[in-house]
């Protein structure tokens, strides 16, 4: 995990740079985390996490107020979260996820992108086995001892931890995520975002025309507005 993992994340989050989408995509996990907890951060633990990944990437304070507004109305329609999955071209499993108030357009876009560059669309559960769900978390570094985090956090089911541009990253599996959100929250840390990101367990190798051929897919499916983020088996070197 560490270096080669950060390396897709950065690649991923260059492509997700522009603002209006990641906005979207942010206030889709805030509609989604009010219509099941409720839209008090204090008492909604998803909604808290929203709320901070929002803030990270500085949406705006009434963009994020108005999207619990409108999620808390019984008008607004509940989003679903579906999870599609499938291979891209040179055997690259694709796993997306997905929040929608219409699967049936959701699912048609997709199989569409699919098969017009070079992919086809799988069974669900067919490619899950793939990916292991993993909690990451990134905190400030700035004042921290790492080494005392380290002996505080294992405690916790942090499974890895690494600094990288003056941020640390902490990795607990899916079960420890909720434990591992609230010692964070004890610790007055300053956590910059807290997700829970898919890891692959075995990964393959391109070279650059094939990778190229790859991204093109994935960064087509990124763009559509019912994804919330995609997921690929594309072996990065570590350095």
């Amino acid at each position: 995990m560490g270096r080669a993992f950060e390396f897709r994340r950065a690649r991923k989050e260059k492509r997700w740079s522009k603002m209006s989408k990641a906005f979207t995509r942010l206030g889709k996990e805030i509609a989604i985390a009010v219509k099941q907890g409720g839209p008090e951060p204090s008492t909604n633990p998803r909604l808290r996490m929203a709320v901070q990944n929002a803030k990270g990437v500085n949406m705006p304070k009434d963009k994020i107020e108005n999207a619990i507004k409108r999620a808390s109305s019984k008008d607004e329609a509940d989003l679903q979260e579906i999870v599609y999955e499938g291979y891209g071209p040179h055997g690259i499993a694709i796993l997306i996820e997905c929040a929608t108030d219409n699967p049936t357009r959701t699912v048609a876009n997709i199989r569409s992108y699919f098969s017009k560059l070079g992919g086809a669309l799988g069974t669900s559960g067919s490619l899950d086995f793939m990916f292991e769900r993993k909690g990451v978390f990134k905190i400030a570094a700035e004042g921290v001892n790492l080494e005392e985090l380290e002996l505080e956090l294992i405690d916790y089911g942090a499974e890895d931890i690494s600094v990288d541009d003056g941020e640390i990253f902490v990795y607990t599996q899916f079960s420890d995520f909720g434990g591992m959100q609230k010692a964070l929250e004890e610790k007055k840390l300053d956590v910059v975002s807290a997700e829970l990101q898919r890891i692959p367990t075995t990964t393959t190798s391109l070279n650059e025309e094939q990778e190229e051929a790859v991204m093109n897919l994935v960064e087509r499916i990124e763009e559509d507005d019912d994804v919330q983020a995609v997921y690929h088996t594309i072996g990065i070197e570590e350095e």
